[in-house]
């Protein structure tokens, strides 16, 4: 039987722990018991966990053999900020298959209220992509970088950097990945998409613009589309 994963909140030599609400969902819904094992991530490594103590707001483990354990692709998704309920979805889903990092953007088209929002929305953020990377039992959630605005973002760094773009009619996804090495960019627009202007400033940039197909996608579908995509292609 596959053992339930957990991230580690802190961890010192042969002992790891889970704290506050991370911990209450163990003890209060799983019923810990002292005894039970799970396997524990801590950092880049996962290892065998036996429950050694049970307190309010606080699970400590005893650590033993490290398992086998997979490492994130070097895939970071820029995220064009649209309706939270929508967006949270997509780092979600994009979480489980694997990305290694989000950037949120702001955009031409993003709503200026969810722009200054996203700052407080981090947090809520980050502990989805914590429950997302245990349920899909990756070592490590993706970092949430901090929300930047789109001349920032087109200039960070990788080896290969893809835009997707509703008006690109040549090159698909999968065919711009066919050299596809090293630290990988990808962006995804808002809803309504890149403006012409934006999708001028990613090509002078360097980035490359690709394209899902023919049909019209919600940005948040676009996202993890494109991510099981390159997922699937960096693996074979």
């Amino acid at each position: 039987m596959t053992r339930r994963r957990w991230i580690a909140d802190e961890v010192s030599r042969s002992c790891a722990t889970l704290t506050g609400n991370h911990a209450d969902h163990l003890i209060r819904v799983l019923r810990a018991r002292v005894g039970q094992e799970f396997d524990i991530a801590t950092g880049d490594v996962v290892r065998r966990g036996r429950i050694a103590s049970v307190a309010n707001g606080r699970v400590e483990f005893e650590l033993g053999a490290e398992v086998p354990a997979t490492s994130p692709a070097n895939v970071t998704l820029l995220l064009a900020i649209f309706k939270f309920d929508r967006m949270e979805w997509a780092i979600e889903k994009c979480t489980e298959l694997g990305v290694a990092r989000i950037v949120p953007v702001i955009a031409r088209r993003t709503d200026a209220h969810l722009a200054s929002a996203s700052v407080k929305r981090a947090d809520r953020w980050r502990r989805l992509t914590l429950q997302a990377s245990e349920q899909s039992r990756r070592a490590a959630p993706p970092e949430i970088a901090a929300a930047m605005k789109l001349k920032e973002a087109t200039n960070l760094p990788g080896t290969l950097r893809i835009v997707l773009a509703e008006s690109e009619n040549q090159t698909l996804l999968r065919d711009a990945l066919t050299s596809a090495e090293g630290d990988i960019l990808f962006a995804v627009g808002p809803e309504g998409g890149w403006t012409e202007d934006e999708l001028h400033l990613f090509q002078t940039s360097g980035w490359i613009p690709a394209s899902l197909g023919p049909t019209i996608l919600r940005a948040e579908t676009a996202a993890i589309a494109a991510t099981a995509i390159m997922i699937s292609e960096l693996d074979t």
